[in-house]
């Protein structure tokens, strides 16, 4: 019996900034995990040549495709980029994946398996029971469980891991959760689409990965991007709570 998402055009939107050591891997993994699926490379004007080595990726093979984007904007404007790429070409699932290989793209049919099974967002979770993180220094464990926990608390999310970026959307939920009016970036951008999701009354499901950290380049995490979380959570959890109380 074939499987909805067998028959569903699944489009797996990977951001690049100086992946140019990962991303063959990362796209041959893919093809191997789920071979009808098309991947989108969306390459910010790497200076390493990473775009150069998708193009000759796309070239060889018709499921891979390559969005060229004129700089580097931040993971939410490349990802906005994608969604809106795909959305417009009629693809019933979008994706987000690392292109660093953090996301193991072998775990990805048993996303969309839970995406047949009638959610709306499937998340990969690092913090439910069966998840776990490879190679991450005390402090980056601490770091990304207390962003999840800060962001779940005050903005009241059913879910354990709020900041995780291997996601897969049905097409409808996109469509229904205001994207036009995103401006989030980084980890913050994870934890809007949750929050917008849930406030709209989308199913969200989690499914256990192994979060691996890269061996090749460098992290794209700073303290700006930590700093606008924080900031941009603490405001949406506030508005959340005062909400209420202007309908008084």
């Amino acid at each position: 019996m074939i499987k909805d998402t067998d028959a569903d055009r699944i489009l797996v939107v990977v951001p690049t900034y100086n992946e140019a050591d990962n991303i063959t891997a990362v796209t041959s993994r893919l093809r191997s995990a789920v071979p009808h699926a098309h991947l989108l490379i969306a390459d910010d004007n790497s200076p390493d040549g990473t775009g150069k080595i998708a193009d000759e990726l796309a070239a060889d093979d018709d499921h891979v495709h390559v969005l060229h984007r004129p700089g580097k904007q931040g993971l939410g404007a490349a990802y906005l980029a994608g969604f809106r790429w795909g959305m417009e070409r009629g693809y019933d699932v979008l994706v987000e994946m690392d292109a660093d290989g953090s996301h193991r793209p072998e775990e990805l049919p048993r996303l969309l398996a839970v995406l047949d099974r009638g959610a709306d967002l499937v998340l990969g979770s690092r913090w439910v029971p069966g998840g776990r993180v490879v190679d991450w220094p005390a402090s980056r464990r601490w770091l990304s469980r207390g962003g999840s926990a800060y962001s779940r608390l005050l903005l009241r999310l059913p879910v354990r891991d709020v900041t995780g970026g291997f996601r897969a959307f049905r097409l409808r939920t996109l469509q229904g959760i205001g994207l036009e009016d995103v401006e989030s970036q980084g980890y913050c951008f994870q934890v809007d689409l949750l929050r917008r999701t849930v406030e709209r009354g989308f199913r969200v499901a989690e499914v256990p990965i192994t979060f691996v950290e890269r061996q090749h380049g460098a992290s794209k995490m700073n303290r700006s991007i930590v700093t606008e979380a924080l900031w941009r959570v603490t405001a949406w959890g506030l508005r959340s709570r005062l909400r209420p109380l202007t309908r008084l």
